[in-house]
């Protein structure tokens, strides 16, 4: 993973949260906020929350006494996600790293995290503190992208830049969003922290667009793609946009897209 990876500064909060939100990331977030909100939780910790789609999801569904701590590695994520959540005296946000939780031992009782485990450099260094964060019964919720072929926009947007690009690719969605698949691997790195009862589903739903422009858009300015991008020519990002929408419209065509998504669901406890 690039040091990149992990960048989300600048317009890219707002732009993910405007583009890609609606485009993959809402359908998930609802499947984990219910699936959290199902055990009752009185402490939630989230992790990697980025620009708050899953704590928009998941503070309605939680009673009134709850307490939600709202975490992220990137503080123009958590500043973006603050501003967009509202008031609510019961989520207090905090720029954390997974790997090393600013938090007692069993102080909650579920942690959950939406397509975040993918950035973490050591997955089982934030999977151990993910499980000492827990009460003994509490739960780890979060999900994965499955291989990128398995999801066809974020494939498509790779093989157009690899066109734009032919002599240095970005791959930036290949390598981290999509780069940890393997549910034998995740059950691996999930046994090294101690997580004994594991579940993995895996999950296919469909992303739909306005537009083909909109999916280009989506990608090389809402994710860190951009700075792929931009670190092979200031000037190259409007052009490469209209080379992805060009190639994603001769694809799907003109109109409103549709496109296979499919990630892994994981429910882990001790």
């Amino acid at each position: 993973m690039s040091a990149g990876d992990k960048l989300f500064a600048g317009s890219i909060p707002e732009n993910y949260d405007r583009y890609m939100v609606p485009l993959i990331f809402a359908r998930y977030a609802q499947d984990l906020a219910h699936r959290a909100a199902a055990v009752s939780p009185r402490d939630v910790l989230e992790t990697a929350a980025g620009s708050g789609v899953v704590t928009r999801e998941l503070a309605p569904l939680l009673s009134p006494e709850a307490r939600y701590v709202v975490t992220d590695f990137n503080q123009p994520m958590i500043d973006y996600a603050a501003a967009r959540q509202g008031a609510d005296n019961r989520i207090s946000w905090r720029q954390a790293d997974a790997q090393a939780l600013p938090f007692e031992d069993a102080a909650f009782d579920v942690v959950c995290c939406q397509f975040g485990v993918m950035f973490f450099p050591d997955r089982p260094s934030a999977y151990r503190e993910a499980r000492r964060a827990l009460r003994p019964d509490g739960c780890f919720l979060f999900n994965a992208w499955d291989r990128i072929e398995e999801n066809v926009f974020a494939d498509d947007v790779t093989r157009a830049l690899a066109e734009f690009f032919p002599s240095d690719p970005p791959r930036f969605m290949a390598r981290t969003p999509h780069g940890y698949h393997d549910a034998a691997v995740i059950r691996s790195d999930l046994a090294k922290a101690g997580f004994s009862d594991v579940t993995i589903e895996t999950r296919a739903e469909e992303s739909r667009a306005p537009t083909a422009r909109q999916v280009a858009i989506a990608y090389c300015q809402g994710t860190p793609l951009r700075n792929e991008i931009e670190a092979r020519g200031a000037d190259k990002l409007e052009a490469a946009i209209e080379h992805v929408a060009a190639a994603l419209a001769r694809k799907h065509g003109s109109g409103e897209i549709a496109g296979k998504i499919q990630a892994h669901v994981v429910v882990a406890r001790m």
